[in-house]
């Protein structure tokens, strides 16, 4: 029997609390609106919460891959290996420093870099043909990065891991080790997004995360215009008042009201993805015995984010289509970006990444956010059902 609701479900939804607007006013109530302690305090605690030594709170997820590019060096000799499904923005930050992009190929398996068809392409070519790599740990699932700082130390490569997905997703090591999402123990950098539908939402907001002590200092520096006031790597010193520019940097920083709220989400993050996983076990379930298709990974070894819950079904655009006829807004993760006009202008065509490809052809993110309630999600999935009957 249809159930007959007034509901209207986006693929994904910010959960803004009490607590998080106690924050934000309390902020806005203080001294600083920008450049204050909120930042130390949001930086601070991101980088307990992954890991890290160190993090750098910045205007959003792409300045932060730009600063991260800018960091390592990347100019117009550069060559950058990345995946094809991910947002454009793991991509362009290698463009904005003039380098170019190269693509590999997706495991089809877990829409994942391929890391057999990553080190066939290193093989491929002479060392020294490729600076670094930007795996992405798409929907929450993590890459496994021990085994790309394998490929990468013998064939001289950096790593800048895009975890915008996967604050607190995990994977274990060959030593029995956790390793978490950005703590930058087999990268050199690591970068993540608060988007409003990101596992923590502060409007706009991205963070980079690294366990080197030069590329820290090093972004401080660019994220303010290249300018600095620390009196150790100061030139001159006129007095109290002085500062140096001494590399040209971007105005790339975040605001004290959005670190406020970035504060308080995280003191909610375990809580959240704890909401998540829920609801994710129960898509896991109700679809076993369908012809939907689901992406295989060790789950003994990796912990699966879940920033998506993404499915693959022959006919994507009827079930897209029919959920949107039910005011559920599933959306599409992502296009691949090879066969985006600008980059096709860049000698990129249709039909040099297929599995990448194909994925894209089936792909639907279907509603995953914490305040996601039983009820909602039962209607999501029996009008799936429904489609997948007919």
């Amino acid at each position: 029997m249809t159930t007959t609701t007034t509901f209207s479900i986006p693929y994904g939804k910010q959960n803004i609390t009490q607590d998080d607007i106690n924050a934000v006013v309390e902020t806005l109530q203080a001294d600083f609106l920008t450049q204050g302690p909120k930042i130390d305090e949001f930086e601070t605690k991101f980088a307990d919460y992954v890991g890290s030594k160190y993090a750098v709170a910045v205007s959003n997820g792409t300045a932060a891959l730009h600063l991260c590019a800018l960091a390592l060096n990347v100019n117009e000799k550069s060559k950058v290996i990345t995946t094809p499904i991910t947002f454009a923005a793991s991509a362009n930050c290698i463009k904005y420093c003039g380098g170019e992009v190269i693509f590999a190929d997706i495991d089809p398996k877990t829409a994942l870099i391929d890391l057999e068809k990553l080190e066939e392409l290193l093989k491929s070519n002479p060392k020294g043909t490729f600076d670094g790599i930007i795996p992405v740990d798409f929907m929450g699932l993590p890459v496994d990065l021990e085994k790309v700082k394998k490929l990468a130390e013998e064939y001289g490569l950096w790593i800048i891991e895009d975890a915008c997905h996967a604050p607190g997703g995990y994977f274990i090591d060959s030593k029995n080790k956790k390793q978490n999402c950005g703590n930058g123990n087999y990268a050199d950098l690591a970068i993540f997004s608060f988007h409003p539908v990101k596992h923590i939402a502060s409007g706009e907001g991205g963070m980079v995360t690294t366990n080197d002590k030069n590329l820290y200092d090093k972004l401080i520096k660019l994220r303010t215009h290249g300018i600095t006031k620390n009196p150790d790597l100061l030139q001159e010193n006129h007095g109290g008042w002085y500062y140096e520019m001494q590399e040209l940097g971007y105005n790339y920083r975040i605001p004290d009201i959005l670190a406020a709220l970035g504060v308080s989400q995280l003191s909610r993050a375990e809580e959240m993805m704890q909401k998540r996983q829920e609801i994710a076990k129960r898509y896991d379930e109700a679809f076993k015995d369908t012809k939907i298709q689901f992406f295989q990974y060790p789950k003994d070894s990796i912990f699966h984010a879940y920033h998506l819950y993404v499915i693959q079904i022959e006919d994507r655009k009827g079930l897209y289509d029919y959920l949107r006829e039910n005011n559920i807004f599933a959306q599409v993760h992502y296009i691949p970006v090879h066969t985006m006009p600008y980059y096709q202008t860049l000698g990129h065509k249709k039909g040099d990444f297929p599995s990448a490809e194909n994925y894209y052809k089936s792909c639907l993110s279907l509603p995953m956010y914490p305040t996601l309630t039983e009820e909602e999600q039962n209607f999501v999935i029996e009008k799936i059902l429904e489609f997948v009957g007919k």
